[in-house]
């Protein structure tokens, strides 16, 4: 009874040029089919762009993995984590004030790391202390000691920002 009644109502408003309350529009340059094609594309390549290097096998190492991604990858570069923040290899003028050490060519201690998250790096300039507390920390540190400087960024420079948080 319903879509007599829309029938109706178009009926009706077929010489008004717009549509009724609640009946769709789709654009004429965009075909259903087109459209249902784009929104599958979207929705493929939103998971792309990179992978934690961490196996799941090895879990706390992960944990830690996925929570630097979280929390720590706007300001430093770590692949092993899909991280890209620090200042980019070959830039020769000062970086952001943001611009953390890259741990791909930077090895780290259990306990600096630990010391960096509770006092907000080493400056404590700019890095937020305790970004990460408890188990969470102890997760990221983990990670970082087992993981960082192993080379897989493309600068010799330690911090790869000119920092040293």
């Amino acid at each position: 009874m319903a879509s007599a009644a829309r029938g109706e109502e178009r009926k009706r408003r077929k010489g008004e040029g717009g549509p009724g309350q609640g009946e769709r529009i789709l654009c004429a340059a965009l075909t259903r089919p087109a459209a249902i094609a784009c929104v599958l594309a979207a929705v493929l390549f939103a998971g792309c762009g990179g992978d934690i290097k961490v196996p799941e096998s090895d879990q706390t190492a992960r944990r830690g993995a996925e929570l630097f991604y979280e929390r720590c990858s706007g300001c430093h570069t770590f692949e092993a984590a899909n991280a890209y923040g620090s200042k980019a290899s070959g830039q020769l003028q000062g970086g952001e004030r943001t611009n953390g050490p890259n741990f791909d060519v930077r090895k780290e201690k259990r306990d600096d790391v630990l010391f960096a998250i509770r006092n907000g790096g080493f400056s404590g300039a700019i890095m937020p202390a305790n970004i990460v507390t408890g188990d969470d920390a102890e997760a990221v540190a983990d990670f970082l000691e087992k993981y960082s400087g192993r080379g897989g960024g493309a600068t010799d420079d330690v911090t790869a920002g000119g920092q040293s948080e």
